[in-house]
């Protein structure tokens, strides 16, 4: 989708400003209103702009306007329609701009109570999968990675490291400590209410086949996980949110997380320790594969800081 930038900007720089977009070929339509910020106030401009262009249109709000001196919304269109500029629009490239990156892996990693709920509720539903048979446990599986956010907060420590924003990385860090803890929790709390509850016993849990396969990836799984921490993070910088719990399915890593709480519950400290080299493995993957598609991103394309 291309991209609608609105700045509110002081009245002293909206010339130069439009000066410069207007030789941006990317630009593909320019308003502006005279007097029609309030808050703060100064003047209203409106670029339509293509994905290819987003980046040069906020180098040039950067350049032009000191800092303090604008503030801008961005917005996707649903579609763009100029007949002149036809096949540009339709050979534009699907690129997220860092500000958006941040802003989305912000908004679904923060330590609110729907992410601690959701994250122990994804432990909840994999430990129920730890203790069933392949049918509902492939279900449960796949349905604790869909409903349990954790593939964000722990995209957030590449992206910081990439873009040398500290607090970014501390922040998803500290997200997924507490995230992951919380599957753990879960997990341990599902575990002793199924035990006591007379439906499960530690040997279902230890002589689970995807115990084993946890316990001792082969280089089979781990490819699988592998795929899926490179497309999570190349998901994050096309900013097609709506298909990243493909990621986290082909990852382990929920699951990986659950059993080290079950283990916990039955005493069993080798499998805990298992399943954190498990997890260990998709997040360093995350990591890993997150700085070179946001480092090549980067590197190839962007060549800029986000905008503060």
């Amino acid at each position: 989708m291309q991209r609608t930038f609105t700045v509110s900007l002081t009245p002293a720089y909206t010339d130069p400003l439009i000066h410069q977009l207007q030789s941006i070929d990317e630009v593909i339509s320019l308003s502006l209103h005279r007097g029609g910020s309030v808050k703060p106030t100064g003047d209203t401009m409106t670029i339509h702009v293509l994905n290819s262009g987003a980046d040069e249109v906020l180098r040039r709000i950067e350049h032009v306007c000191p800092p303090n001196h604008y503030a801008i919304a961005t917005a996707e269109l649903a579609s763009m329609i100029n007949p002149e500029k036809h096949e540009q629009i339709r050979l534009d490239v699907d690129e997220a701009i860092w500000e958006e990156m941040e802003s989305g892996l912000r908004y679904q990693g923060r330590l609110t109570g729907n992410f601690i709920t959701l994250m122990a509720l994804g432990g909840v539903i994999s430990a129920v999968g730890l203790v069933s048979e392949p049918g509902p446990q492939t279900l449960a599986f796949v349905a604790a990675s869909i409903i349990a956010p954790g593939f964000e907060p722990l995209a957030k420590v590449p992206l910081g490291i990439i873009l040398n924003n500290r607090q970014t990385a501390l922040f998803g860090l500290r997200s997924s400590l507490i995230g992951y803890g919380l599957v753990s929790l879960g997990a341990l709390l599902t575990f002793l209410i199924l035990q006591w509850l007379g439906v499960t016993n530690v040997d279902e849990f230890t002589h689970n086949p995807e115990v084993e396969a946890i316990s001792n990836p082969t280089g089979k799984h781990i490819t699988v996980s592998f795929g899926g921490t490179l497309a999570g993070c190349i998901i994050v910088a096309a900013y097609r949110r709506s298909v990243i719990a493909g990621a986290l399915i082909a990852m382990v890593v929920i699951t990986a997380m659950a059993m080290v709480g079950v283990s916990l519950a039955c005493g069993r400290l080798d499998l805990a320790w298992d399943g954190l080299q498990r997890v260990g493995i998709d997040v360093g993957l995350i990591v890993l594969t997150g700085m070179v598609v946001f480092g090549a991103k980067q590197w190839l394309m962007r060549r800029r800081k986000p905008l503060v």
